[in-house]
C-alpha cells in the first residue's frame, strides 16, 4: 500500500495561513461622492457653520462662532437705542425730581422751622441705608445696619437741644455699638466691617448734623436756604460749563465728565450766589459771601468726586435708584454733606446767630 504525496498539499495550506487579512478600513480617498472634496465635488458639504463644527481628525469639535446680525443688534421691539444725552442723564426728569426735593424742603421751612429736622432725618434713614447697601453689593462689606441707623436718628434728633455736644456724644456712642454689635460676625472681616460701619456714620449722619444745626437759631431759615441756595447755584453752574464748554477732564479716572471748565463754571455761579444771599439775606459782608461761595464749591466738588470714587471702588454705576434721573438719595447728598458742614463753620464764625 503506497501513500499519496501531500508536499503540494501542505505547501498552499501554509502559504494561505500566511497570507495576510484583507484591511477592510474605509479608504479615505474612496469616500463618497458626497463627502469628497475638492472643486469637483464642489467643497466640504454643508453649511459654512457645519463644517467649522466638524471635528478634525485625533481632535474634537468647537462649537461654530456665530458673528452678530443686524437683527440682533436692534433692541426688542424694532427700536434702535436711546442716543444718551451730552449730559448723561434725563434732564427733565432731574429738574422735575429735584424740584420736588427742593419744594418739600422749602415747605418744612416755611411752616414751622424745626420741621427741616424730620427732613434730614428721613434723609439720613435712606442714605445710610443706600450707602450699607451698595458696600455689601460690591464688596460684600456688611454694615452693622441696626446700631449705625438708630445712631445716625439720634445723631440728628440730639442736634436740636444739644447742638454739637449732642452730635458728638451720639457719633462715639454709636461707634462703640458698633465695636460691640460686630462681636455676632465672628472674626473674618471684623475690620473691614468694622471700619466700613464708622464710614457711614461719618459719612452720612455725622455731616448731614450740622445741616440740621442751621436751622436752630432764630434767623436759621434763612442759613438754610443760603446753604441751599449756593449748592444748587454751583451744581447749576458746573453743569452747564461742563456741558456746553467742557474740554479738559478735572480727574478723568474718578470721574470723567468733570471738566475744569465745570468747575470755573461752578465758581463763578457760587460765588455770585454767595455775595447775594449772604448780603440780602444774612446781612452779612459781600466777602463773607464770596469766601463762602468758594469754599461751598470747592466742598460740593469734592463730594461729588469722592462718591465716583466709591462707585467706582465699588464698580457700581448708582448708590440706589429710588430718585428717577438721579440715582439714590445718596447719589444727590454727595455734595450736600460736606458743603453743610462748611456752612455751618464759616456762617457760625462769619454771621454768629
Amino acid at each position: 500500500m503506497t501513500s499519496e504525496p501531500v508536499t503540494s498539499d501542505m505547501t498552499s495550506d501554509v502559504a494561505a495561513a500566511e497570507q495576510p487579512e484583507p484591511d477592510r478600513r474605509p479608504d479615505p480617498t474612496t469616500r463618497a461622492p458626497a463627502e469628497r472634496s475638492g472643486p469637483a465635488a464642489g467643497g466640504e458639504p454643508g453649511t459654512p457653520a457645519e463644517r467649522a463644527a466638524r471635528p478634525e481628525p485625533g481632535g474634537t469639535a468647537e462649537p461654530a462662532r456665530s458673528e452678530p446680525s443686524a437683527e440682533s443688534a436692534v433692541p426688542a421691539g424694532g427700536a434702535a437705542a436711546a442716543t444718551p444725552s451730552r449730559a448723561g442723564r434725563n434732564v427733565p426728569v432731574s429738574i422735575a425730581v429735584g424740584v420736588v426735593l427742593g419744594a418739600a424742603v422749602l415747605l418744612s421751612l416755611l411752616t414751622v422751622r424745626h420741621l427741616f429736622v424730620g427732613v434730614v432725618a428721613v434723609a439720613v434713614a435712606v442714605g445710610t441705608y443706600e450707602l450699607a447697601g451698595a458696600l455689601r453689593r460690591g464688596a460684600d462689606i456688611r454694615v452693622t445696619l441696626p446700631p449705625v441707623l438708630l445712631g445716625g436718628q439720634a445723631m440728628v434728633w440730639l442736634s436740636w437741644p444739644f447742638g454739637l455736644d449732642g452730635v458728638l456724644a451720639a457719633f462715639v456712642l454709636t461707634v462703640l455699638a458698633a465695636m460691640v454689635w460686630r462681636f455676632r460676625g465672628g472674626v473674618d472681616g471684623y475690620v473691614r466691617d468694622l471700619g466700613a460701619s464708622v464710614l457711614t456714620v461719618a459719612y452720612v449722619p455725622l455731616m448731614a448734623s450740622f445741616a440740621a444745626m442751621l436751622v436752630l437759631p432764630e434767623d436759621g431759615v434763612a442759613r438754610v436756604v443760603c446753604f441751599m441756595i449756593l449748592v444748587v447755584c454751583s451744581d447749576t453752574g458746573g453743569f452747564a460749563a461742563g456741558v456746553w464748554l467742557g474740554r479738559h477732564p478735572m480727574a478723568k479716572v474718578i470721574s470723567p465728565k468733570k471738566s475744569w471748565e465745570g468747575f470755573a463754571g461752578s465758581m463763578v455761579a457760587g460765588i455770585t450766589a454767595g455775595i447775594l444771599s449772604v448780603t440780602l439775606l444774612l446781612d452779612g459782608q459781600w466777602w463773607h459771601g464770596a469766601l463762602l461761595g468758594v469754599a461751598l464749591v470747592c466742598t460740593a466738588t469734592v463730594g461729588d468726586l469722592v462718591e465716583s470714587l466709591v462707585k467706582r471702588d465699588l464698580g457700581i454705576k448708582d448708590m440706589g435708584n429710588l430718585l428717577p434721573g438721579h440715582g439714590g438719595l445718596m447719589d444727590r447728598l454727595d455734595s450736600l454733606l460736606p458743603s453743610a458742614v462748611a456752612s455751618w463753620l464759616l456762617l457760625h464764625l462769619f454771621v454768629p446767630a
